[in-house]
């Protein structure tokens, strides 16, 4: 007998599981469908390293889900869910140079950049009250289906109390003008681009001075929180919770078809030949290019969709390390404060010579790292006296040559891989001497290897494509998009392809499941398998 729900979630990664739980609460059945073994898309979480560490396998700090309203909305700590801190939320290691840190406490980070440079610890406490007044309605804006009208205004609103015009201008310069604009030394400017450098955006472009922005105040209002555990329990939180309000969710099901009918999602598909049928709505929480022409039918996808799809860009590939350590890492330079994230580059020059080669090909020589100490983070994570640890950094999809000399083509074979995963360790080692005589298990992701464990992450892509503005906003995935409908009626694209883009905040996710409900204001009944 085939089954029906009112609606079929196609994916359990976070995005998935957030519009599982939204409709859930608006008394919708919902089956959540996922190809993979165990639920979480990109928040996942292992012990392949070694059997006492636990390694985050993709993503790893929280801020954006700490700071997003919808997943704060679900008040997941009542379904086990258990945040961490480190000492400091955030660190750049320099060689022979005090560490750049930013702590929970504001007036602490300010006291460490005046220590650096006098007059930063200032500049930095008024950015911080800037945030104060407008941040939370401009994270709305943000994170809302565009055009955002009620957060939007409310953020128009407030813009008086944080200077108008120029707030504006600062909103709008690329991360390495901005950083220049507010404060006189390194140290603040280095918080501010590395941040920015999480993202795609070059970091001379606008878009990323906003991002930057962004993520330096949410590490200073709500931290880079860990799931207690591991990043897969944010997940199994989200689970737990939609089951608890009657959620089916069958894993190791891979979807391989939405049957559109009379330009309808209707049903989907799966490998193993069975069919659901969708009442209400099909949302997927699934790469666009595996979406338009792949799960749906190229015939059924509309031709401005399809012209769009010809265009749309993929961000970076990424690889990935992971360590398990005997001890704690050996910096050579102590930081004052701990940081659970760890950035490494010598200096912005540097930062921003590494991301400029990536978008044009090269794969760099001193790659810009962003690392984390999980065990710093989470106690849970390993052995006392230890440290579960990782760093990633962003690699060409298209490689035309090696900045280095390992004559890396692009291949991301195990040899390749691991000649690059030495040239990150390198990197690490060179600040902290001996931190190879504490690796007791290492491993390397490539791109293929990360898409072999989610395959939204197409060629090692984590963002569900290119986050710079051309692909943005109304340009998301598409021309005239947008929004998450998709010209096919009953069909929602629920992924960190749909604005507002990647990161764990569940954004795409709600927008999606809201979109949805607004199409079906009127109460159908609900039939259950």
């Amino acid at each position: 007998m085939t089954e029906r729900y009112d609606a079929v979630v196609v994916g359990a990664g976070p995005n998935g599981l957030v519009a599982a739980n939204h409709l859930l609460d608006r008394g919708w059945s919902v089956l959540v469908l996922e190809a993979q073994p165990e639920v979480g898309g990109a928040v996942r979480s292992d012990r392949e390293v070694h059997p006492d560490y636990v390694h985050d396998t993709f993503s790893a700090f929280y801020p954006l889900a700490a700071g997003s309203p919808t997943v704060r909305s679900f008040d997941l700590e009542a379904h086990g869910l258990t945040w961490r801190h480190a000492p400091a939320v955030l660190g750049h290691a320099r060689p022979d140079q005090p560490w750049a840190l930013l702590h929970r406490d504001r007036e602490v980070t300010a006291r460490l950049m005046d220590e650096q440079h006098a007059g930063d610890g200032d500049a930095w406490l008024e950015l911080c009250g800037e945030w104060d007044r407008i941040g939370d309605q401009l994270v709305r804006a943000l994170l809302t289906p565009f055009p955002p009208v009620r957060a939007g205004l409310a953020t128009i609103a407030r813009l008086p109390s944080v200077g108008g015009l120029s707030f504006v201008k600062t909103l709008l310069m690329p991360a390495l003008g901005l950083g220049r604009h507010r404060f006189g030394g390194e140290a603040a400017r280095l918080m501010m681009t590395g941040n920015a450098g999480h993202a795609d955006i070059p970091l001379d472009a606008v878009g990323s001075g906003l991002m930057g922005l962004l993520l330096t105040m949410l590490a200073q209002t709500v931290g880079y929180p860990v799931p207690e555990g591991g990043a897969g329990q944010l997940a199994e939180a989200l689970v737990r919770r939609a089951r608890s309000l009657g959620a089916v969710v069958h894993c190791s099901t891979e979807v391989t078809r939405i049957e559109v009918e009379g330009g309808r999602a209707t049903a989907v598909r799966t490998a193993a030949g069975d069919r659901y049928v969708a009442e209400r709505a099909v949302l997927a929480d699934v790469v666009a290019p595996h979406l338009f022409g792949g799960l749906v039918a190229e015939a059924d996808v509309p031709a401005r969709v399809r012209r769009g799809m010809r265009r749309f860009e993929l961000d970076p590939g990424t690889v990935k390390v992971d360590w398990a350590l005997s001890g704690p890492v050996p910096w050579a330079v102590e930081p004052a404060y701990a940081p659970g994230t760890v950035h490494v580059a010598d200096s912005l020059t540097q930062m921003a010579e590494a991301t400029s080669q990536v978008a044009v090909g090269i794969i760099p020589a001193h790659p810009f790292l962003l690392a984390g100490q999980m065990t710093t983070s989470d106690p849970s994570r390993s052995p006392a006296g230890t440290e579960s640890m990782w760093a990633y950094t962003h690699v060409p999809q298209q490689v035309s040559h090696d900045g280095g000399e390992d004559r890396l083509t692009g291949s991301w074979d195990h040899g390749e891989l691991e000649r690059f995963g030495d040239r990150v360790q390198a990197r690490l080692e060179r600040l902290a001497p001996g931190f190879g005589s504490l690796v007791v298990g290492r491993r390397v992701l490539g791109p293929s290897q990360l898409e072999a464990r989610d395959a939204n992450l197409v060629g090692g892509a984590i963002n569900g494509g290119t986050s710079q503005l051309h692909q943005e906003l109304v340009f998301r995935p598409v021309p005239g998009l947008g929004r998450a409908e998709t010209g096919i009626g009953n069909l929602y694209l629920a992924s960190a392809s749909a604005h507002p883009g990647g990161g764990v905040h569940g954004a795409p996710g709600m927008n999606a499941a809201r979109a949805a409900v607004a199409h079906h204001r009127i109460p159908a009944p609900l039939r259950r398998h």
